[in-house]
């Protein structure tokens, strides 16, 4: 799409009966919109602070629902976002996680709000203790570009699930998504329960300084430390999804065509755009050939031909592109050897990419130095196991580890000697799809978790609370102190 068609497509969105910030609103006007949106729900919450797990699920089916009957009214607009993108991933990446997780959480929804009893010693009988879960309040979440839809109503659904209300930002960079997903959450629920705006980097600067209850981020590192400055001036909690260079190693113990083509799954799927896409590759230097050649094989089953193909994502826009193919030619004029996956040369307007392997690979690169978003993959050799785990090591912790190899002793080792937000051993990227584990990243990758239980827990106040009858055994406690008190001090504490 071009950029005019990307600037109607803006303006028509700006227009809609939904809920927007106009990016044309700044300073003072733009905060007063926002915190009059963040007010409505914060007054709402105080009057409803615990839904019931009835009200609860009443949400979800609704969003459930909503998602549905406009499923291709979503898939158009991601695809005219990205200048083409392949239905079946739409469906893939973008529905059924959310889907699911609706599903997930209905079904455990009871368990997770049931109280907890808890363990009182004997010193202060007669009582008893338990934990219950209490929603937050208002959730802010930050939704990125490469899976809009994901990203923003996963979330939503945990927020939900744990009866909190939720703001969302949507990306500036999918804006005709945005447009659509705002509407349909207009229509499904009352702006007072959750909203969604839209708008440039003014707009997401403004958002994340209302004083939430708690912020959801996921995007960028460099972005994440802002938006975490941001809420630490309302101390804010926050739970950052951001990314990094997640590794993979290929053990020669593992057939190498197998793991290629794994592989080749995980870093293909939306060209690349993925957070926990395989970034760099660390291989046994005799099986490098063979590993190129599966790969090759791999992605030429899967996409016989990139340009004009439908199952092949598009690069999400013309800065995008332009960055991976700098990277390409950073590492090309620093003596990297340049492997594509094919020889086709893509002329059909679109910014669908060829994929390249990039075969030895220094820190002095550019590709090196980032997160590359894209399809292309750096192969590094190495002669063993703690080679590469050495290497990991002394890099940012990432988003995603994966391991390939079929010595359980040696699996063990990798998952004790590394740090990762989660690990995959013989597979990419899927471990994100059960709802039954925790995601979120560690250090540089993020902090926190929104799946699955955790992330009831992340959008729940655990509060403890003891509950006391008539009978008061804490009074022998009480001053003045006597003899009886002190010699079950020194019994106690001897």
């Amino acid at each position: 799409m071009s950029d005019t068609a990307l600037e109607t497509q803006r303006e028509q969105a700006v227009a809609t009966k939904v809920t927007l910030i106009h990016t044309e609103a700044s300073g003072s006007q733009l905060e007063e919109k926002l915190k009059g949106l963040f007010d409505s729900q914060r007054q709402a919450f105080l009057k409803d602070p615990c839904p019931s797990r009835e009200e609860r699920v009443a949400r979800l089916k609704k969003l459930q629902k909503a998602l549905l009957d406009n499923k291709e009214a979503l898939i158009n607009a991601i695809h005219e976002d990205f200048g083409g993108r392949a239905r079946n991933e739409t469906l893939l990446a973008e529905f059924m996680p959310v889907l699911e997780a609706i599903k997930y959480s209905i079904r455990n929804l009871r368990k997770w709000m049931r109280p907890s009893k808890r363990h009182v010693g004997f010193q202060l009988q007669p009582a008893s203790a338990k934990v219950v879960y209490q929603p937050l309040g208002v959730v802010g979440i930050v939704v990125p570009w490469n899976y809009p839809i994901q990203l923003g109503a996963v979330p939503l659904v945990t927020a939900l699930a744990a009866g909190n209300r939720a703001m969302i930002k949507m990306s500036e960079y999918t804006p005709g998504t945005s447009a659509v997903f705002a509407e349909i959450i207009q229509n499904t629920f009352p702006e007072d329960q959750v909203s969604v705006v839209t708008g440039e980097a003014d707009v997401a600067v403004a958002f994340t300084a209302l004083p939430f209850d708690h912020l959801l981020f996921t995007g960028s590192t460099q972005v994440g430390r802002q938006v975490m400055a941001a809420a630490a001036k309302n101390l804010t909690p926050v739970t950052l999804e951001l990314g990094g260079k997640s590794p993979v190693i290929v053990e020669s113990d593992f057939p190498v065509e197998e793991s290629a083509q794994r592989i080749c799954f995980g870093k293909s799927i939306n060209s690349g755009q993925t957070c926990i896409a395989p970034d760099y590759l660390l291989i046994q230097r005799d099986t490098i050939e063979g590993f190129v050649q599966g790969y090759q094989k791999a992605f030429k089953a899967m996409y016989p031909s990139v340009g004009g193909n439908n199952e092949y994502s598009a690069v999400i826009n013309d800065r995008q592109y332009q960055r991976l193919q700098a990277h390409l030619e950073d590492a090309r004029a620093k003596g990297a050897d340049i492997r594509p996956v094919s020889d086709e040369v893509v002329n059909d307007g679109s910014r669908r990419m060829v994929p390249h392997l990039i075969l030895n690979p220094t820190d002095e690169m550019t590709v090196m130095q980032e997160e590359i978003f894209g399809p292309l993959l750096p192969v590094i050799a190495i002669d063993d196991l703690g080679e590469a785990i050495d290497y990991i090591r002394s890099k940012p912790r990432p988003l995603a580890l994966y391991y390939f190899g079929s010595d359980k002793a040696r699996q063990e080792r990798v998952l004790a000697e590394t740090h990762s937000g989660g690990v995959a051993v013989n597979d990419t990227v899927m471990h994100v799809a059960v709802d039954d584990m925790p995601f979120g990243g560690i250090g540089p990758s993020g902090m926190g978790h929104y799946h699955g239980h955790e992330g009831f827990m992340t959008f729940s106040k655990a509060k403890s609370v003891l509950t006391k009858g008539r009978a008061n055994s804490a009074k022998m406690v009480y001053p003045p102190y006597n003899s009886f008190l002190k010699k079950l001090l020194v019994k106690f504490l001897t």
